[in-house]
């Protein structure tokens, strides 16, 4: 763990060092604000900025045991004795004697005895220091020192508490890189921007780097000698005042009319005076809260387990009897009766144990569904536990759940359920689809209700889908759609199963089956997080046929609506809407983020995976060349055999990869990998993207190809790639631009930049310098805009050489330390054909020697 930097109080400072440094009327600053803001920190930043300028500087810290000595603070520098006037002129001499500059910095002036405080008016009011103070909020001041301010002979600045974003910057740069956006929350939440909280917490609690962002092991554990502050500070509250405390703690907010029901006479209102909790008012309701989070912590940490036990059925009892059917107060009422004095009620349980699994709150639904299986809920409350080790619990441990339920269920109905249900857990948790399959197979032959056999052939077309055997996928798919009868869930996964279908093949009406399958998920609560499957596969159909305006308003869209709901992958839409457009940092941030989430998940339906495709992409085109092997090595460990159909978008990270390396023609013999893969499944528009790929490579043949396919495919993708491919194949400059333009029409801002720079080589090998300046600054410009990506097209760019391909490839992997024989392995040539072309580099470029070719190319980080 590295130093505490001084974090988010840039503005403060500067603020300080103006305050300081005025010359006129106001001769310093104070600070004020509450215990652990930051006060004493941001002072002595302030006074050894002045002492490095050259000024004296004189600290001192006034305590409350020195309070009771005249001239306390002080008397380290005051020996002599004599009436007050005497001792105060004596003193000021003494501080500030005949220097120059000085200041004075006086830490917790609120305890200064009088004669302090009077030496430090002088100090100011005479003009012989700079004064720099702090005092804490909510405190007596001594009236020499309230002057100061008051009559403007100081200027006064109450410090605030950091915002989440500055937490976050401060704990990033103490663990010493990117912070899970989760574990930024809980550490904000906890510490309220109090900067001494938050050290405490952060020194207390146990962090693991994940997925290239650093995240909690556990949860944050209050330090002791915090707690202890909050229990010293609590214990002196009366006994009605804890009580309030204590129901707070339990469950906030609470209505002040509800609280006001279960505690005694005025308790909330002494509590509210007492500054442990706040009123607000929410929806015409005016409601309590504790005024800072460590209070719940703290307390639901010592309370006794009969004493919250029966508190808990005192808040229970009272929503019950206020009669709310609002579905927060239903929730609130079945989490408090789980560990209460009262008895169970199953169908409560049941109730909110389904809508849990709907907000993906599944260690919510587990201790609901067993608490309702317990209190002989049957064949539903087994389903919610079931269903919630499906996606949260080891394969295994979620399978000995489902055999429970399958034993329970009584009618086709349930078994269909259930059967529905290990299906999932063995297709997309276990990456067992051939046995999810077979276990569908046996359950269709079996079930004879058509609308639940349907239900079944469903979710059998979701995985030939998600397997690349489209056409069967197709076939059920559309087929259970057309039933009048369809269930709810048939519908939702035929829906998601057609846009997949739709997505790969580039057809423009997978907007419908999204609608479709979405209106039906809001009615199946247990599958509701297949809502993501629904929203990624429509997002990236849109990405890859061009429509990226639209992508980015859906993933926008779909963020909003799902916004920290676990599994819903709403970092991963707007990371792949960001990397479409050419947002590299945005999409290095938000896939990173997505990545760190979805771990506790482990690879469920592979989106782990899906993530990692992307973000090993993103990494290889911004450059980073040795994250983006390790994002690589994830993505390959992590690979998801019930989503066989993303083996195409796989070749192509990989490369991106071997591109960033400087193999490109190895980068080219993969995009071809993939456009075969692509092909032979008939997932036309990935074959288009991998072609296209080829071509940003500098592969020129793939035209006729695109051109083929451009009359297939919906959107303005393909026709534009089809026309770069053509213009790279016949070397024509000026339409390589028109295709550039093509590309920035739609928003793709790499294409568009690959195209210009291959425009501005092709105008350079003809001898048209000044277009080839032209095509050049535009793509320049462009690269810019996306955070300066490194792909082979912009290499000709960034650095033009006099070098053939293959020369300029070989030199490439030479600069990052590779010898001939590794190089001529890599590219599949013999040892000395690469050290003809190291040679005849090396004489056109004037070299002497392999070193200079990184510091030619512009490495940074070559060896």
């Amino acid at each position: 763990m590295r130093a505490w930097p001084l974090t988010g109080r840039s503005e403060e400072l500067a603020f300080i060092e103006t305050a300081v440094r005025r010359r006129g009327s106001a001769r310093g600053v104070v600070l004020s604000g509450r215990p652990g803001v930051g006060k004493t920190r941001l002072a002595r930043e302030a006074v050894a900025l002045e002492r490095r300028r050259g000024a004296f500087v004189c600290w001192v810290s006034a305590t409350e045991c020195a309070r009771a000595v005249p001239l306390g603070a002080f008397a380290s520098l005051v020996t002599e004795p004599g009436d007050p006037q005497t001792a105060v002129r004596r003193a000021v001499d003494r501080i500030v004697g005949g220097r120059g500059a000085a200041v004075v910095a006086v830490d917790d002036a609120h305890l200064l005895d009088d004669l302090s405080a009077l030496l430090v008016n002088q100090l100011v009011l005479q003009g012989r220091a700079t004064l720099v103070a702090t005092v804490r909020s909510g405190e007596p001041v001594p009236d020499a020192v309230t002057a100061l301010w008051k009559d403007e002979h100081l200027e006064r600045l109450e410090l605030q508490p950091l915002s989440e974003r500055e937490t976050e910057a401060l704990v990033a740069a103490v663990l010493g890189g990117h912070v899970d956006q989760g574990t930024v929350q809980r550490l904000w939440q906890l510490s309220q921007g109090n900067v001494l909280y938050l050290r405490q917490l952060v020194a207390s609690s146990a962090f693991r780097s994940a997925g290239g962002a650093w995240r909690l092991a556990g949860d944050v554990e209050v330090p002791s000698m915090l707690a202890d502050m909050v229990i010293a500070h609590l214990d002196e509250l009366a006994a009605e005042v804890r009580t309030v405390v204590d129901l707070l703690a339990l469950s906030e907010p609470l209505p002040i009319g509800l609280l006001g029901g279960i505690v005694a006479g005025d308790a909330v209102e002494s509590a509210e005076d007492a500054g442990v909790v706040t009123i607000e008012s929410e929806d015409d309701l005016f409601v309590v809260r504790l005024a800072h989070p460590l209070y719940g912590e703290v307390r639901r940490a010592s309370m006794g387990r009969l004493r919250a036990r029966r508190l808990r059925g005192r808040i229970a009892a009272s929503l019950a009897d206020s009669g709310s059917r609002r579905p927060e107060t239903r929730i609130r009422r079945a989490v408090l009766l789980l560990d209460s004095d009262l008895r169970p009620d199953p169908d409560l349980f049941i109730e909110v144990g389904e809508r849990a699994l709907g907000l993906a709150d599944f260690r919510l639904a587990d201790r609901l569904g067993r608490a309702a299986v317990g209190a002989a809920g049957g064949f539903r409350a087994q389903a919610i536990v079931a269903f919630a080790a499906m996606l949260s619990s080891p394969p295994a441990s979620a399978d000995a759940e489902l055999a429970v339920l399958a034993n329970l269920a009584g009618n086709e109905s349930e078994f269909v359920r259930a059967t529905v249900t290990r299906a999932t857990n063995l297709g997309f948790r276990a990456t067992c689809p051939d046995e999810a399959g077979a276990l569908l197979a046996e359950a269709i032959a079996r079930v004879t209700d058509h609308p639940l056999r349907d239900t079944l052939r469903a979710l059998s077309g979701m995985f030939e889908a998600a397997c690349g055997r489209l056409d069967t996928a197709t076939a059920l798919g559309t087929e259970v759609l057309a039933a009048d009868d369809a269930t709810d869930a048939a519908v939702l996964f035929a829906s998601c199963g057609m846009v997949m279908w739709a997505a790969m093949t580039g057809r423009a009406d997978l907007g419908a089956y999204v609608a479709r399958g979405t209106a039906a998920a809001e009615n199946v609560a247990e599958f509701a997080n297949f809502r993501a499957a629904l929203a990624t596969q429509h997002l990236s159909g849109l990405i890859w046929a061009g429509h990226l305006d639209l992508a980015t308003t859906v993933a926008a869209e779909y963020r909003g609506s799902v916004e920290d709901t676990p599994m819903a992958q709403c970092r991963y839409v707007t990371g792949i809407a960001g990397l479409a457009r050419g947002e590299l940092d945005t999409a290095r941030s938000e896939l990173t983020e997505e990545r760190a989430g979805q771990e506790p998940f482990g690879n469920f339906g592979g989106a782990l995976y899906g993530t990692l495709l992307s973000l090993t992409q993103c990494l290889a085109i911004r450059g980073e060349r040795e994250a983006a092997c390790r994002a690589q090595a994830d993505m390959h460990r992590y690979r998801h055999p019930a989503v066989i159909f993303c083996d195409p978008i796989e070749r192509l990270a990989d490369a991106w990869v071997a591109a960033s390396e400087g193999n490109v023609s190895a980068a080219i013999t993969l995009a071809h990998e993939a456009a075969g893969i692509a092909r032979g499944r008939g997932q036309t528009m990935h074959t288009a993207i991998a072609l296209h790929t080829a071509t940003r490579f500098g592969d020129r043949t793939a035209a006729a190809e695109l051109a083929e396919l451009a009359t297939r495919l919906d959107g303005p993708r393909a026709p534009a790639a089809a026309a770069h491919a053509a213009a790279l194949a016949a070397d024509d400059a000026r339409a390589l631009m028109d295709a550039a333009a093509a590309f920035e029409r739609f928003g793709d801002q790499l294409s568009a930049a690959d195209a210009l720079a291959q425009a501005a080589d092709s105008f350079r090998r003809h001898g048209l310098y000044g277009s080839a300046h032209t095509a050049a600054a535009r793509a320049v410009r462009i690269a810019a805009r996306c955070g300066g990506p490194h792909t082979p097209a912009l290499s000709l760019v960034a650095v033009p050489l006099p070098l053939s391909a293959r020369e300029r490839e070989v030199i490439t992997l030479a600069a990052q330390g590779f010898t001939n024989r590794e190089i001529a392995e890599k590219l599949m040539l013999s040892a000395r054909t690469v050290e003809g072309h190291v040679y005849r580099a090396s004489a056109k470029l004037g070299v002497t020697g392999r070193h200079e070719f990184a510091a030619i190319l512009g490495f940074d980080d070559a060896p």
